[in-house]
């Protein structure tokens, strides 16, 4: 029998039969002996096959179709392994907020990295616009600048209190299967419930001492959306390590350098310090962020970003 996994909690996981209902679903014995890297063999969005235990109402998943894409970052206390957010995604929605919390610029590039190395299209939504005054419309209004109109990404503008943006957040999710990413405290659940109330999403509160949120999702799960499509509420990441990228072909996942990339004297280059780069010239020429080249170092060096 067939079904797609909507929610993992570790060794059990909710699958959806193509009726809609839910069956409760282990791993057959043997899967879990495969030499698999990740630390999660099955995730959310994996389409697979299941039988029914012998007098039970719970099932055991025995194989996995294979995947059209998934994304990945590294397992949060095992740094050498990797986990598996989901699975199967049509498009990824990066929420990030300027401030109440701030989210860092590396944060969001290596999001960006490993979502284009996983040929996943990303929209970044600015939540909490409302929350922006005092100054941080500008930085608001910089940020918009340097990954829309200096790289590419498209984005919305968000806020729940002042109802901007929900229309076009609703319109974006409409028929595709969305994965939802960004930092605790952004406003991933508050901004889900108010396109779709019948989520019922848990919302967190903000510390007024380090203007973090606190984890309100603690399993990455998908849902059905009433107006067609589903969504994957995913935990709220705190870091956000880039894996299984060779550093030979980073330059390809930033939009910007693509352009540049085959124009340097050297085949092998890496567009850190070598002669007649056409990397580093259009970085010296403004036509690549320096940001944005910060942090393809920093990723090159292997730097993890903590917020």
């Amino acid at each position: 029998m067939e079904g797609i996994v909507v929610k993992s909690t570790g060794s059990w996981y909710e699958v959806m039969k193509p009726s809609g209902e839910i069956i409760n679903c282990r791993l057959k014995g043997k899967f879990r002996l495969q030499g698999l890297k990740h630390t999660n063999p099955v995730t959310v969005g994996d389409k697979i096959n299941y039988e029914m235990e012998p007098n039970s109402e719970n099932g055991v998943i025995f194989s996995i179709e294979p995947r059209k894409n998934y994304i990945i970052r590294k397992s949060s206390n095992l740094s050498k392994q990797t986990h598996i957010i989901a699975s199967n995604i049509d498009q990824a929605i990066l929420m990030v907020t300027i401030a109440f919390p701030n989210t860092s610029l590396g944060f969001i590039d290596r999001f960006l990295v490993t979502a284009e190395a996983y040929h996943i299209p990303t929209t970044i939504i600015f939540n909490k616009v409302d929350l922006c005054t005092n100054g941080l419309e500008d930085v608001l209004q910089e940020t918009i600048d340097l990954y829309h109109k200096k790289v590419g990404y498209a984005y919305l503008k968000t806020s729940v209190n002042d109802k901007i943006g929900l229309d076009e957040v609703k319109e974006l999710l409409q028929n595709k299967t969305t994965l939802v990413a960004g930092h605790s405290g952004v406003g991933k659940s508050s901004l889900l419930n108010a396109i779709e109330p019948n989520l019922n999403l848990r919302t967190g509160i903000i510390s007024k001492t380090s203007f973090n949120g606190q984890h309100t999702t603690t399993f990455a799960q998908m849902h059905p959306l009433s107006f067609g499509g589903f969504i994957i509420d995913t935990p709220g990441i705190r870091e956000f390590g880039v894996v299984d990228l060779n550093n030979a072909e980073l330059s390809h996942y930033f939009k910007e350098m693509k352009p540049f990339i085959g124009k340097c004297k050297f085949n092998n280059c890496q567009h850190i310090h070598e002669p007649q780069c056409a990397v580093l010239e259009a970085l010296e020429a403004g036509q690549i962020p320096a940001e944005r080249y910060q942090s393809y170092l920093s990723i090159m060096a292997n730097e993890d970003v903590f917020n």
